[in-house]
């Protein structure tokens, strides 16, 4: 009987060496607690700092846990990224985390994770008015009367990953932001934090056959009170929107009288408005203009053939509609072929003098 009890307790000793072993709700907020008073002290406490919980489903209807923290530092100086590197790695010795890194412009996502379990990731990034100092480009030197070119992206909200990788890009791009998405808020947070400028991606009905509306979208036959509590529903999950473009919107635009309801209410906010033009009918931008909205038109669209070479061929479009012009907007999406195109040719086009900016700068 001895034996067996002696081997019984082996066994259970054996099996709890062998447990996974699982770090706790107050270790992982105590470790969350060290980084970011790591990320303070490093930039003197002037680092904007979000922290997002990220909570995993509990089995049979129980209580979510939390499974990692998600945490958004900003440096206000790209060379204090390798400082902040050194004191991660001290505070993952201290709690035997993994570390891995991974680095693109102006953006460094380090994910830290306890025997194979993710606990953090942390994306460090920094405004592109620093990372411009640090590294000059040719839009340093480009005269101001030069022909400017817009490029607002599109879409934004669903996907995490693509939109690490174009506020990744290091270009003023002007993000325009889906609401009521599970990413829509922290998305246009980090896009501010960078020095990017940030749209609401208005939701609007469609005309085409089989499209799939939106949950929350502007519909023909709202009344002014329905647009503007909708509107003020949607900027709530869109921080820092500084203007609108439609998503969609092909039978919305081209009705006076949801369009009529609209631009009050964004003149109100002071909002600026850019017409995607989904539709060759659209009556958008006249009453933007009528209403005394500053309002402007897309000209190109960049990806509709989502092949690299076919959006280059597009972003050359675009500026030479800016060098005759004086200026365009061009509106593409999140798309790896866009992102690749945009990282080749924009560099192209600044040695050619055209200049980047923000749709807000050629809104009128």
């Amino acid at each position: 009987m001895r034996v067996f009890a002696a081997c019984a307790a082996f066994v259970l000793l054996f099996l709890a060496g062998c447990a996974k072993k699982t770090i706790s709700k107050s270790q992982l907020r105590a470790i969350t607690g060290e980084i970011v008073a790591a990320a303070q002290k490093i930039n003197g406490r002037k680092s904007e700092i979000a922290i997002r919980p990220e909570l995993q489903s509990a089995k049979r209807g129980g209580a979510a846990t939390l499974a990692a923290d998600n945490i958004y530092i900003s440096l206000s100086d790209p060379a204090q990224t390798a400082a902040f590197a050194q004191a991660l790695q001290t505070i993952a010795r201290r709690h035997d985390l993994s570390i891995t890194q991974t680095a693109s412009s102006g953006v460094i996502r380090f994910d830290c994770a306890f025997h194979g379990a993710r606990t953090h990731t942390i994306h460090v990034v920094t405004p592109l008015a620093a990372r411009a100092a640090a590294h000059p480009s040719a839009r340093t030197t480009t005269n101001a009367g030069s022909p400017r070119l817009a490029i607002i992206i599109d879409d934004l909200g669903y996907d995490r990953s693509a939109a690490d990788a174009v506020l990744a890009l290091g270009f003023p791009l002007t993000v325009s932001v889906l609401p009521h998405l599970p990413l829509s808020g922290e998305l246009a947070e980090e896009a501010q934090r960078r020095g990017d400028q940030v749209m609401l991606h208005l939701p609007m009905e469609s005309a085409a056959d089989g499209a799939k509306p939106e949950d929350i979208e502007l519909r023909v036959g709202m009344s002014v009170a329905q647009v503007d509590a909708t509107l003020a529903g949607m900027l709530e999950t869109v921080p820092y929107a500084a203007g609108v473009n439609n998503h969609q919107g092909s039978r919305a635009t081209a009705d006076p009288a949801l369009m009529q309801a609209l631009m009050p209410a964004l003149r109100q906010r002071g909002l600026f408005f850019v017409d995607s033009r989904t539709d060759a009918k659209t009556v958008a931008y006249d009453m933007a203009e009528r209403a005394g909205v500053p309002a402007a038109s897309r000209k190109v669209f960049l990806d509709d053939t989502p092949s690299r070479d076919a959006i280059l061929k597009q972003l050359d479009l675009a500026a030479r509609h800016a060098q005759r012009d004086g200026f365009t907007i061009a509106i593409g999406h999140p798309r790896p072929a866009t992102i690749a195109a945009l990282a080749e040719g924009i560099p192209k086009l600044e040695a050619r003098g055209i200049r980047l900016v923000f749709a807000s700068e050629l809104v009128h």
